[in-house]
């Protein structure tokens, strides 16, 4: 049995504050773009491994460098001038002695399909051959074969002593940020396509007065003049409010701004030509954006762990933000009276990572419930996760939990 600790929690109920802030960054911003590379390598290495050696062999490709490019941005269509440069950064086995051979993972090849595929699946003007460079600067270990355990199998070991934290439900404000977000992702660009895929969505929120600031890199092709801009602002701002009573209580007032820092009658507007910041010198890293719930929230306990792109076998900074999140989830949605729930997984590092140091579950109930029944609940809920904690590396493998 883990070591599961559930206490009351204490403090106000998030809808209850008077200041709340929410920051999502959409799939084109610099910071996503590499936390979607790293992650894809990731699932590209483990997949590459257990194909070949019949399990997957210790990676951590966390970390990038997306430099920022030079471009001149105008009405109509401008150009990318100097493009911009993006690789990512690592380790992983690159050598592995089998049958007593040595063997060559083709690394460099590899890092570069997933940077490729991950900005073909995102950007639809971004030209791949003159826009950006694309690098691997992943180094190789050794490691040979023989006494590695089988994932599907065992427990492995922490391979770090680190915590994994998240919370649920989310609260009004978080759940317009992300979904506004990506309603502009998915939905709004097919019938505004002027809209870039670089989107940041910033909600803020005093007692039942919500503002959105949004900045999206306009794509400077499908749009004629400042006029037309302006008119697309106007546009994308009524999308948003027609999206607002579908997600959240009608209760809050919301308001809208687009492109703030821009000066219209200076002809100052936010156009790109590949639909994102990294164009023109905003620089990217990985686990600078969202958190693995997919949002920035200081008004909720997070962690700083940069989780895209480390091994989904051993590493808890990734599998336990992951796993807190889903536990949080599903207490929240099960346990009879959890009004705010969160979850603080501690790993330690060599111990098995279905034993925790400790998983720390804190929980807002509402009054008329019967505390035992709550915390039972609970605790059963951490015990059966963890205890099936390695189903989640299939999960990451087939792209059926985000973490950004």
């Amino acid at each position: 049995m883990a070591n599961v600790k559930v206490e009351k929690l204490r403090g106000k109920y998030i809808e209850d504050i008077e200041i709340e802030m929410v920051e999502r960054k959409g799939a084109g911003h610099p910071d996503s773009m590499c936390d979607n590379a790293a992650e894809a390598l990731s699932r590209k290495l483990s997949n590459w491994y257990i194909e070949h050696y019949g399990t997957i062999l210790h990676h951590n490709v966390d970390k990038a460098a997306l430099v920022g490019g030079r471009s001149e941005p105008k009405f109509g269509g401008g150009v990318v001038v100097e493009p911009i440069y993006f690789a990512l950064i690592g380790r992983a086995i690159c050598d592995v002695m089998k049958d007593n051979r040595l063997e060559k993972v083709p690394i460099a090849r590899l890092a570069r399909e997933a940077i490729t595929e991950s900005l073909e699946e995102t950007f639809r003007y971004m030209d791949l051959k003159t826009d950006i460079i694309i690098d691997s600067k992943i180094k190789p270990g050794s490691q040979d074969l023989v006494g590695l355990f089988d994932y599907r199998k065992e427990i492995p070991f922490a391979n770090d002593t680190s915590f994994g934290v998240s919370y649920a439900p989310f609260s009004n404000t978080e759940k317009l940020v992300y979904k506004i977000e990506q309603f502009l992702q998915k939905e709004a660009i097919k019938r505004i396509p002027a809209i870039g895929e670089d989107i940041k969505v910033m909600g803020f929120r005093q007692n039942k007065d919500i503002n959105l600031t949004i900045a999206t890199a306009m794509v400077d092709q499908l749009i004629d003049d400042i006029d037309a801009y302006v008119a697309i602002k106007q546009d994308i701002r009524e999308e948003i409010l027609n999206q607002v009573p579908k997600i959240i209580d009608p209760s809050y007032n919301v308001s809208v701004d687009i492109n703030s820092a821009d000066i219209i009658e200076k002809k100052v507007a936010y156009i790109t030509v590949t639909g994102t910041s990294a164009e023109s010198g905003d620089d990217g890293q990985v686990g600078r954006g969202n958190r693995t719930n997919g949002l920035i929230t200081p008004n909720r306990p997070m962690s700083l762990e940069a989780a895209a792109g480390k091994n989904p076998v051993s590493h808890v900074g990734k599998i336990y933000n992951v796993l807190a999140g889903i536990c949080a989830s599903e207490i929240a949605d099960n346990v009879k009276g959890a009004k705010q729930v969160e979850v603080r997984i501690l790993s330690q590092i060599g111990k098995p990572i279905s034993e925790p140091l400790v998983a720390s579950v804190n929980i807002l109930t509402d009054e008329a419930v019967a505390w035992n029944t709550v915390s039972y609940e609970a605790e059963q809920i951490l015990q059966q996760k963890l205890a099936n904690i390695t189903n989640l590396t299939e999960l990451f493998l087939h792209k059926k939990v985000t973490v950004w």
